[in-house]
């Protein structure tokens, strides 16, 4: 079984979304930015596409982090991904 990474490096996540040929987007809702996703092509019409700049400043005003996976359990690449809160240090 593969291990999940965290990571708050932009450029990490910019790089593992795009090997999987995704990109950024929200879900807009009533408050500030929305709730981030990696859209992955699949219909869902409540996907807003964003440009990177957009994504990451949301990601960084919520203190997020981006937990995710590099190879599924069979030995493919995945794509599961998850947007948890940044752990404090300490």
């Amino acid at each position: 079984m593969s291990e999940a990474k965290t990571t708050t490096n932009h450029d990490e996540i910019r790089k593992w979304v795009e090997e999987r040929d995704g990109h950024p987007a929200v879900v807009r809702t009533g408050g500030k930015g929305g709730i981030l996703r990696i859209d992955f092509g699949e219909p869902e019409e409540t996907l807003e596409p964003v440009e990177w700049e957009e994504f990451f400043r949301i990601f960084d005003e919520n203190d997020l982090a981006f937990l995710h996976q590099d190879e599924a359990g069979s030995g493919g690449t995945s794509r599961f991904n998850k947007f948890v809160e940044r752990r404090s240090k300490g």
